[in-house]
């Protein structure tokens, strides 16, 4: 494999690193200052939960629009249209005068979001394939480092009372040009398959198998209840529950983010040296341990640890998802993980109704993601599944017994 590796292939692995940053950027960006969106258009807790709400609904539809986008024009094209279209909808939203352009903007927001998860994990798929080995974490780590510097330019932001367009018009702008000078390098639809024809692409897609896919699915679905409650709700959770100042409340999802980052870049050994059946087996455990923590926090303090103890469990399983799921995909255009990524909007349709459901008491919301993780821990080895007739073996995910 070492000699398949030219520049072409390694400049596509830069770009598809670029463009999680971007993503990780975008999405911090907004949700940190979520308490600082609801009191700007005065929601009550039930209008801020339909809106976020309504984010992962519409996530879902971009994915599945952009897994049949891929497999026409492949997942570069569809990457380099939608990521600025993001971080124009986040602009969008800081600036939207009242409550109607709030749910336009929101809703775009999702829509170019489900797009650009479904094609970026596609392209670091194809990266992993070309180079034989684990590198799915690696992206996901860039994606938490970018959406630290987001969280931590929130809480400065929301210390010098900066306005919501302002504070998202630095990061778009930036996010913009990153995406727009590095997307010409993306991998092409010729280096992510052998190029077939329409017809053969339909009848690979059938060949796609959907129990596997459930089986990680359901993990996925799991993660994200948790992975919503964290980002879209800790600030609010540590600023109206534990009393925590505008400028701490940020920090939950930023703890949470470097604990991920740390964790993924060690991710892809444990995961080559391991196999990812234990990997995810293990990261349920412990992201159970510091969402439990978190619930039951009596300070800021604490739940900040409890937040980034989950962050070090929970980061291993959407990566290996992905990483699966190239394993049962006999087209490698991305028809397995835009499926795949449904799960995660799912997760975050549940996570923001449940929530939304229990605003005042938003410690309920992360006592039922620890008790979720206990999902993640029975379907851990649903993430090695045998190879489809037609897919790339992949020594990322390899067969291994699992004990």
């Amino acid at each position: 494999m070492a000699a398949d590796i030219d520049e072409r292939t390694r400049s596509g692995r830069r770009a598809a690193y670029v463009a999680f940053g971007v993503q990780g950027l975008s999405f911090a960006a907004l949700v940190t200052r979520i308490p600082e969106l609801q009191k700007a258009h005065n929601l009550s807790d039930g209008a801020l939960a339909l809106v976020l709400l309504a984010v992962p609904v519409v996530a879902g539809l971009g994915s599945v629009l952009a897994g049949s986008l891929m497999a026409r024009y492949g997942s570069g094209i569809v990457l380099r249209v939608a990521q600025p279209l993001v971080l124009l909808s986040i602009l969008a939203i800081g600036v939207a005068p009242g409550d109607l352009a709030l749910y336009g903007a929101s809703a775009l927001f999702g829509l170019f979001v489900g797009a650009v998860d479904a094609s970026m994990n596609a392209q670091a798929v194809t990266a992993e394939t070309r180079y034989g080995k684990s590198l799915l974490t690696g992206f996901h780590a860039v994606w938490s480092a970018a959406g630290i510097l987001a969280g931590l330019w929130s809480a400065l932001a929301n210390r010098i009372d900066l306005g919501l367009g302002t504070g998202f018009a630095l990061p778009a702008a930036l996010g913009i040009a990153v995406s727009l000078s590095s997307g010409h390098r993306l991998y092409p639809k010729t280096l992510e398959a052998t190029g077939p024809d329409l017809e053969q692409l339909k009848a690979a897609a059938k060949r796609v198998p959907w129990k596997p896919i459930i089986i990680i699915g359901a993990a996925v679905t799991c993660m994200y209840i948790a992975d919503s409650a964290t980002s879209s709700y800790s600030a609010k959770y540590l600023k109206d529950d534990l009393h925590a100042s505008g400028s701490v409340a940020p920090l939950g999802y930023v703890a949470y983010q470097i604990c991920m980052l740390l964790s993924r870049t060690g991710a892809d050994l444990l995961v080559r040296a391991h196999g990812a059946a234990r990997i995810v087996a293990a990261g349920g455990l412990i992201g159970g341990v510091g969402l439990l923590t978190a619930a039951l926090s009596p300070n800021p303090l604490v739940a900040i640890i409890g937040f980034a103890v989950a962050g070090v469990g929970l980061s291993v399983v959407v990566p290996t998802s992905f990483s699966a799921a190239g394993r049962l995909d006999p087209t490698g255009l991305g028809i397995a993980i835009s499926r795949v990524n449904v799960f995660n909007y799912a997760g975050f349709v549940f996570g923001a109704a449940i929530a939304g459901a229990v605003a005042s008491d938003l410690w309920l919301a992360y006592l039922l993601g620890a008790a979720l993780c206990l999902i993640v821990l029975v379907t851990a080895r649903g993430f090695e599944p045998t190879l489809v007739d037609g897919a790339t073996p992949n020594p990322a995910v390899a067969e291994r017994p699992v004990a």
